[in-house]
């Protein structure tokens, strides 16, 4: 007997300060369906220097996932390390038979028989799987690059004796990036980001506006 298709949440989350709930509790508010023994999470584990198939839980998702299931994830940056890892990563889940989806704008990349092994549907496929990876790694860099600038202009303008750090953040780190990981997905909309993350409009349009100052700010207060 065939054994039930299932679908498969993985989460990463890679500080102390994010919560698995978060993920869990969007992917069901946006109408995606899977029993709880079927979320896979992954706790402080880099995304940048640990690729899927080397992460403790990594590993358990390609054993429990088999063909005809699917893997659904919050965007494709939780699955790799970078451009060359996701694509690698999720074509080797295509060509197991397994569908992968995000919750963010629902993208959803079926295996070769589930396009009835038609080119162009492939193609199609393939194109825009390798356009959002290809944002995805852009926005990481983006992060990284504002992160080590706001950290030198906070070093260079915080001597703690004379200088004002000014108001404290209203968001904390963790916040920040999945405040930025939402805002790297096509068509995102401000104000359910607002929602999901606690925070008001304007606090997300600054860190949107200026990502330099929103990391030096954090930086100035240790956070």
């Amino acid at each position: 007997m065939t054994p039930t298709a299932k679908t498969v949440l993985y989460v990463r989350v890679s500080t102390a300060e994010q919560h698995s709930s978060h993920q869990i509790t969007q992917a069901r508010k946006e109408g995606f369906t899977f029993e709880d023994r079927h979320v896979i999470i992954d706790h402080g584990v880099s995304g940048v220097s640990t690729a899927l198939k080397d992460r403790d839980q990594g590993k358990r998702l390609f054993d429990l996932l088999q063909p005809g299931d699917t893997l659904l994830v919050r965007w494709v940056n939780r699955i790799g390390r970078d451009y060359r890892d996701v694509k690698n990563t999720i074509e080797t889940f295509l060509n197991q038979g397994v569908t992968v989806k995000t919750v963010i704008n629902n993208m959803v990349f079926k295996p070769d028989h589930e396009l009835a092994h038609d080119p162009m549907q492939i193609a199609a496929r393939d194109a825009v799987l390798a356009f959002m990876v290809g944002i995805a790694e852009a926005d990481a860099t983006a992060a990284r690059e504002a992160r080590r600038a706001g950290i030198d202009h906070a070093k260079a303008s915080a001597d703690a004796d004379t200088k004002y750090r000014g108001k404290k953040p209203s968001y904390t780190r963790a916040t920040m990036e999945a405040v930025q990981a939402a805002l790297s997905a096509p068509s995102p909309n401000v104000s359910t980001i607002a929602r999901e993350t606690g925070l008001t409009r304007q606090t997300v349009l600054r860190i949107k506006a200026d990502p330099v100052a929103a990391e030096a700010s954090l930086a100035r207060w240790g956070m």
